[in-house]
């Protein structure tokens, strides 16, 4: 019975969540898409690549309102009642439960480390080349236009009820370098229709043409001055075109990359510090044994340096005291490049953990994600008993309540376990444990039906024992 009662309204919620992040979506980056000539083709697949974090979001959330709203209806129809009486526990009752959120969790699981990543990575490649991408072709009056390259295209006026008449028009044609510029100037000109992929076609009225040209390189520059009455312009409209870059290419990080593959990167960044520790342990050994070892690119400088320098008959003290000068310079030089080395292995070691630990939180974050479709579930059995005549408006407000405190705990170990603050399982697993604990008491509590029990009560003034009162003779 529960198992016919869960699919259909948890695919309903689906939908509408789904559709709720759809329309926020639009409204959010619809002016950055617009004005663009974007193919539908390319609005619609960043749509879909973004329908993964959208899905990530609305699952967990439907799954807990559909088993709200289940339950809710067992127990404002008395159905639960009913089977309560018949001998049925409410551990036989709720077992499909989490059987389907079992299931459910083991989809997402596989959904949040393989699909969900790779659509990030499709649509933030896709962003990149829709914000590369000019706007569509715009003439404004009495500004310069120049969203085609090589050119700058003025209008003095254009009539309101034809805009492909232009009026007063100068164009700049840079395409063989500024010094051989070419100043187009126009009376008046009709712009033709422009095709996607083809040419901007301007026909051109009373105008002239100015350019400068370089016959040879043993002749001086020519000036030439044109006039015309009718002149056909034809520009390339291919810098407008939108264009798609090799989507499977390009640098990943933690929200791009899949599970295996961050597992794999932290441990390369763990042997790396491990190597810089390493290295530091040798360092720090050789200042105790009295020697100094430099890297790969160094020497060996020892304290008995002094009997590697070759004596000199007849020196004199100043000769000495010149030796031992040079000494010291040695000695400091070799003891800043000893602190130098210490610094960036320390500096290194610190930078692989925080990198590591970036990592582990998304890690953790998408398998915590995936387990909160079981705890929801768990939670949602045992609350939607206690709904009764609530409705599908009580379900739903309690059901954003809950994923609402479990969303905030969620960001908020994510933001500490970032600043080191945290063990990135404990930032990114800490919502998952509180609401795991709240569905684990409240199921106990209607499975031992809790709530029959009288509540303890306790009166002062019955525990105090009253003073004798005194009977007056009469």
């Amino acid at each position: 019975m529960i198992l016919r009662m869960l699919p259909g309204p948890m695919l309903a919620w689906i939908g509408v969540l789904m559709f709720l992040l759809v329309m926020q979506f639009l409204i959010k980056y619809l002016p950055q898409l617009v004005g663009k000539g974007l193919p539908v083709a390319a609005i619609g697949e960043l749509i879909v690549y973004n329908l993964a974090y959208m899905l990530v979001l609305a699952v967990p959330m439907a799954a807990l309102i559909a088993t709200l709203m289940a339950f809710g209806k067992l127990a404002e129809t008395n159905a639960y009642a009913v089977i309560k009486g018949a001998g049925v526990s409410f551990p036989q009752l709720v077992w499909p439960v989490y059987v389907v959120g079992l299931l459910l969790t083991a989809s997402m699981w596989y959904f949040n480390t393989e699909i969900h990543p790779e659509a990030n990575f499709r649509a933030r490649n896709l962003w990149q080349d829709i914000r590369l991408a000019k706007p569509g072709f715009d003439l404004q009056a009495g500004e310069f236009y120049d969203g085609i390259e090589n050119y700058k295209i003025f209008v003095g006026d254009i009539p309101d009820d034809n805009p492909n008449v232009l009026n007063d028009i100068t164009i700049y044609d840079y395409s063989e370098g500024s010094r051989f510029r070419t100043d187009i100037r126009a009376s008046s000109g009709m712009l033709e229709p422009i095709t996607r992929g083809g040419n901007l076609s301007l026909v051109l009225f009373e105008g002239e043409i100015h350019r400068r040209r370089s016959p040879g390189s043993l002749e001086t520059d020519r000036y030439e001055m044109l006039s015309f009455k009718r002149h056909l312009l034809r520009i390339s409209m291919d810098d407008l075109d939108f264009k798609r870059s090799d989507p499977a290419e390009g640098r990943r990080t933690d929200r791009t990359m899949k599970s295996d593959e961050m597992i794999a990167l932290v441990d390369s960044l763990e042997r790396s510090a491990e190597d810089q520790r390493t290295q530091l342990r040798s360092i720090m050994a050789s200042l105790g044994t009295g020697s100094v070892t430099r890297n790969e690119m160094g020497t060996v400088i020892r304290d008995d340096v002094r009997t590697s320098i070759p004596a000199v008959p007849g020196a004199s003290a100043q000769n000495g005291g010149m030796v031992a000068v040079g000494l010291d310079d040695v000695a400091a030089k070799t003891m800043r490049s000893v602190r130098v080395q210490v610094s960036n292995a320390q500096r290194s070691i610190l930078w692989a953990h925080s990198k590591a630990d970036r990592y582990r939180v998304e890690i953790h974050k998408k398998y915590s994600l995936a387990v909160a479709c079981l705890i929801f579930m768990m939670m949602g059995a045992p609350l939607g008993l206690f709904i009764r005549r609530g409705g599908l408006g009580t379900a739903a407000a309690l059901a954003v309540g809950i994923f609402l405190f479990h969303w905030v705990s969620l960001a908020n170990g994510e933001k500490l376990a970032d600043r080191g603050y945290l063990e990135p399982w404990i930032g990114m697993w800490i919502a998952d444990i509180i609401t795991g604990l709240i569905a684990i008491y409240i199921t106990f509590f209607v499975w031992r039906d809790l709530y029959s029990i009288p509540k303890f009560s306790f009166s002062f003034r019955k525990a105090v024992p009253s003073e004798p009162v005194e009977q007056i003779p009469t």
